[in-house]
């Protein structure tokens, strides 16, 4: 292992592009997002993104559904369970980021 790998192998620019993605909307139209974190809850993991375009700093929550074809990127319609999965974002990053 040289010293620009990390314990997985990766050199720092392959594991920072691991934290961002692109996905497609009903659209058709391309946007791009960086991971911030994953949210384990009731057996469901939710990926929780930062748009690169989006002026209001808000973040969108999304459900990850792993499978062999590929992860999919599910919407979250229940805004309680919104709630409760950026209660817990927030409480995993409390001190290291600002929330309003």
């Amino acid at each position: 292992m040289n010293e620009n790998e990390n314990k997985n192998g990766m050199n720092e620019e392959e594991e920072e592009q691991e934290n961002y993605i692109t996905l497609t909307d009903d659209n058709g139209e391309d946007i791009s997002f960086e991971v911030i974190d994953t949210v384990d809850l009731e057996g469901h993991t939710y990926a929780v993104l930062l748009p690169f375009d989006d002026e209001d700093d808000g973040v969108v929550i999304l459900e990850v559904i792993l499978s062999e074809d590929g992860d999919e990127f599910v919407s979250v319609d229940d805004d309680e369970l919104l709630e409760k999965i950026y209660g817990l974002f927030k409480d995993n990053y409390k001190g290291d980021l600002e929330f309003e």
